[in-house]
């Protein structure tokens, strides 16, 4: 908000002058950080429409609780399911795990499901099974015996239905991701555009742009940004960085899906658990905080700003931005 009165004031060493980014069309008051000038890019095409102050009421500052209400889409620390994983257990299918996929090292949270099959690979071209000493023919046998074990009658057991389920649904995967896997050390997929170099974020949006373009059948997946933002010290190189990353890779994301010609099948939600602290701290940082910043991206977005900026004169007791949007009625639009 470089052209807030009140910001230089609560941040006299970090604020970045006005001339810093651009300005952002439908508040003048605000400018886009410099590292975000690839979204700042993609605003300008109408493929990006912003959230400048989304929360909820009475914010709860613990990352893992914040974090948690997000990914439940709910203010309730005991639902284990996910706001797109409930989605799915009411219009997904027994017989496609790949309609959540959860490109991470592990299952993300919002994709919890009760019912139905989902999947966590690393990438397309990382998914694989290690098992010590196995490899080339052996290996190849090895899997598909996995794959047949789901055959094996249940005779009505639940537990073991479930665990075949699993078997035959992981040998399906790993069929559906075959086109994939790279070939006598040469990838087995290629981009129409140049994304940002050694970069997971980005290695896994390239290969989620080619498994659209595949046709593969994804409804819902999510992955984790690049980039560390807890940034209570050492905020200016480390929120550039993260940024940096995550904004180019972004922008080459929707290059590769326009490219492909499948750009209108995908909507990119970027969220965060909640902003920083209003004024600096001393150690050349901001604490925890309350609203932050959202965006919604690709060809299906309005291109506009959602709610308003809460400005600096009016912020909670704890010194935070207020929210304008609750997070709840955005999940509620995207399901729309």
């Amino acid at each position: 908000p470089a052209e807030d009165p009140l910001y230089r004031k609560l941040r006299p060493k970090l604020g970045l002058a006005p001339t810093a980014g651009a300005a952002f069309a439908e508040d003048t008051r605000l400018h886009w950080h410099p590292a975000l000038a690839p979204l700042a890019t993609l605003h300008g095409e109408g493929k990006v429409s912003v959230i400048p102050s989304i929360g909820y009421d009475d914010p709860n500052q613990s990352h893992f609780t914040s974090r948690h209400f997000w990914e439940v889409g709910a203010l309730d620390e005991r639902l284990v399911t996910g706001w797109m994983g409930r989605y799915l257990d009411a219009y997904g299918r027994p017989d496609n795990p790949l309609q959540g996929l959860a490109l991470d090292w592990g299952l993300q949270p919002a994709l919890a499901t009760a019912k139905m099959p989902i999947a966590s690979i690393d990438g397309p071209d990382h998914f694989d099974f290690w098992a010590r000493g196995v490899w080339g023919d052996v290996e190849k046998r090895m899997l598909l015996a996995i794959g047949k074990l789901g055959a094996i009658p249940t005779h009505g057991d639940g537990a073991l239905e479930q665990a075949l389920g699993a078997a035959e649904q992981t040998a399906q995967l790993y069929e559906q991701l075959a086109p994939f896997r790279p070939k006598d050390d040469k990838p087995a997929f290629t981009s129409p555009v140049t994304y940002p170099k050694d970069d997971n974020f980005a290695r896994r949006l390239s290969g989620l742009a080619a498994m659209i373009g595949a046709g593969l059948p994804l409804r819902c997946v999510s992955l984790s940004a690049a980039g560390s933002y807890d940034t209570h010290e050492g905020q200016p190189k480390d929120l550039a960085d993260g940024l940096g990353i995550t904004a180019a890779s972004l922008l080459a994301f929707q290059r590769d899906l326009d490219a492909r010609g499948v750009a209108d099948r995908v909507l990119v939600h970027v969220w965060s658990e909640f902003g920083r602290r209003a004024q600096e701290n001393g150690s050349a940082g901001t604490d925890h905080g309350a609203a932050g910043v959202g965006f919604v991206i690709g060809t299906q977005a309005a291109g506009t700003m959602v709610g308003e900026f809460a400005g600096l004169d009016r912020l909670d007791e704890d010194g935070n931005l207020r929210a304008t949007v609750d997070f709840r009625s955005v999940y509620a639009s995207l399901l729309e």
